[in-house]
């Protein structure tokens, strides 16, 4: 078997929340208890959402909770080439195309249309470039080690978009490349990017690249039902070991690992060589999402 590679994605956008250690937490214990490697990735191709010092941020939090990975870092903003060399692929095959259409303008529909699949609109205005989505691998199948059998039919999610107006990369074409370049085994990250994999997979298919297995995980809410995440202010994870501690006890207890109550009390080396040894992902309920409890937030700073 293909040794375990597994990685941390996180967009540099601002600090870690209790929501991203969940994730960070469930690739990292995942990769160790399979005795493979845990790499760390720092997707910043958005510089508008990337404010300085937010990857130091990142980089603290994660050692604070004795999260370590293996190898240098990988930054998305030196790849530029290889999503170029990627992009050159998919349009020789017919599989991208250039679309001048604006958001507004297909406002109407569910998903784009995809009126400039045979030819550009409106020649002149800035172009972004998107896969289409009714060529290739179609329907869609993998099996979700949490969530089981998936089905997608590409179609009904649309052309998706592998690079911006403004030149910059997109998710979906950048994270292929990536995991593929990087050899990642395993892909382990919240449910709601489980709909992003059938554009992932078509991509992998197309560029003749390896196909990682998925784990998707519940998605941890605050009280109003939003998402823990950045742009809803999540508090940040604190970098204080007092702190760390009971709140590394919380994240185990929310991917129902059941730590012994004992063990919040204990440094995060040790909570986390428990942790290691107890892995099981048979033992995390399969549910889209779940909310963060007061204690959860209560041990967070205001981001």
């Amino acid at each position: 078997m293909t040794p375990y590679r597994g990685r941390f994605a996180p967009t540099p956008s601002g600090a870690l929340h209790f929501g991203s250690l969940i994730a960070a937490l469930a690739s990292f214990l995942d990769a160790r208890r399979a005795g493979g490697l845990w790499l760390l990735r720092i997707e910043d191709i958005d510089p508008p959402r990337c404010p300085p010092g937010a990857a130091d941020t990142i980089l603290r939090q994660l050692e604070a909770f004795g999260l370590h990975w293996d190898g240098p870092i990988r930054w998305q903003s030196d790849r530029n080439e290889a999503y170029a060399a990627a992009l050159e692929n998919l349009t020789s095959q017919g599989l991208a195309y250039p679309c001048s259409c604006s958001r507004k303008q297909w406002r109407d529909f569910t998903i784009y249309p995809g009126w400039c699949r045979h030819g550009v609109r409106e020649p002149g205005k800035p172009l972004a470039w998107r896969l289409r989505s009714d060529k290739g691998l179609r329907p869609v199948t993998w099996q979700d080690r949490l969530f089981g059998t998936q089905r997608f039919d590409p179609v009904e999610l649309g052309d998706v978009v592998l690079k911006r107006k403004d030149d910059l990369w997109a998710y979906q074409l950048a994270v292929v490349v990536d995991d593929a370049d990087q050899g990642i085994t395993d892909v382990v990250r919240g449910f709601d990017l489980l709909d992003n994999t059938p554009w992932q997979r078509q991509l992998q298919h197309a560029l003749g690249l390896a196909e990682p297995r998925y784990l998707h995980l519940p998605l941890i809410m605050n009280r109003d039902g939003q998402k823990l995440s950045k742009q809803n202010l999540a508090p940040a994870l604190p970098v204080e070991e007092q702190a760390i501690r009971p709140l590394l006890h919380r994240a185990l207890a929310a991917l129902d690992q059941a730590p012994p109550d004992a063990l919040a009390l204990a440094p995060a080396t040790e909570q986390l060589a428990w942790a290691i040894a107890h892995w099981d992902v048979k033992r995390i309920r399969p549910e889209a999402t779940r909310q963060a409890s007061d204690a959860d937030m209560a041990a967070t700073h205001p981001p």
